[in-house]
């Protein structure tokens, strides 16, 4: 099981390598990631040096590409769920709506990954696919946790394997009855956000408990749900949970 999981994080690795490519624009290096947004393009990032160290930026993309997209982020409950995104993985939100993060030379890969990460995470979890809904999944989950009366802990952040850091959205403590379970939201289920959570699980498991075990709700409200994503999920020990089918899961996460 040990050689099966470290092959697979070692072609995570060759993927991710393989895949960035970079240019120059100006004063500005323009680093293209393999990560894909809800657009299907590729997610860029912008690095200069500034004083000794590097200066990383989405260069305002995220919120810019939301809000043009009908998706406002001004009530107060939703820039209070961005600043926790956005804190759980170190990133700052410049006042002109850029995400931004300093980096070293000894942590610009780990600040990198960050920022990418981050930009995945604001980029699901507030994207709206039909104008009329009126709530974000992230807060349906919360809402129901708290109405089954489940103890959770909100955005914790793990260190894998891998020295990356991997935020997930709610942790179940460990009972009597259950191990520790780490909960995942999935608003956009496909194949890139399905990977980057099983890729997020593979990472972390090893420094957590032996018998925790990791949990995806997916948002199936507006769209159909592929065998890819449920398939992808399993493979990597990732209990895949239908939110049309949430109740079916209670007991094994209220105990």
């Amino acid at each position: 099981m040990m050689q099966d999981i470290q092959k697979l994080l070692d072609e995570y690795l060759v993927w991710l390598k393989d895949k960035t490519q970079i240019r120059q624009v100006n004063d500005w290096v323009e680093i293209t990631t393999p990560y894909l947004d809800r657009h299907n393009d590729y997610i860029q990032i912008y690095a200069r040096k500034d004083n000794g160290s590097y200066i990383l930026t989405d260069d305002g993309y995220v919120i810019g590409d939301l809000e043009q997209s009908g998706c406002k982020l001004g009530s107060p409950k939703r820039q209070d769920l961005l600043k926790m995104t956005l804190n759980g993985f170190g990133i700052q939100l410049a006042s002109d709506q850029r995400l931004e993060v300093r980096a070293s030379n000894d942590n610009f890969a780990l600040r990198k990954h960050n920022l990418v990460q981050a930009m995945l995470a604001v980029n699901d979890m507030f994207y709206l696919a039909m104008p009329m809904v009126s709530s974000l999944f992230y807060e349906d989950v919360v809402a129901w946790l708290d109405l089954s009366d489940i103890r959770y802990t909100p955005k914790v952040k793990f260190t894998g394997k891998t020295g990356y850091d991997h935020l997930f959205d709610f942790v179940i403590p460990k009972s009597r009855q259950q191990p520790e379970r780490i909960v995942q939201t999935i608003n956009r289920p496909n194949r890139d956000t399905a990977q980057a959570v099983a890729f997020s699980w593979i990472d972390t498991k090893e420094v957590r408990p032996a018998d925790s075990k990791a949990y995806a709700f997916i948002n199936d409200a507006e769209q159909s749900v592929s065998t890819t994503v449920i398939d992808a999920l399993q493979n990597y020990d990732v209990l895949p949970i239908l939110w049309s089918q949430r109740n079916k899961i209670l007991e094994a996460l209220i105990a």
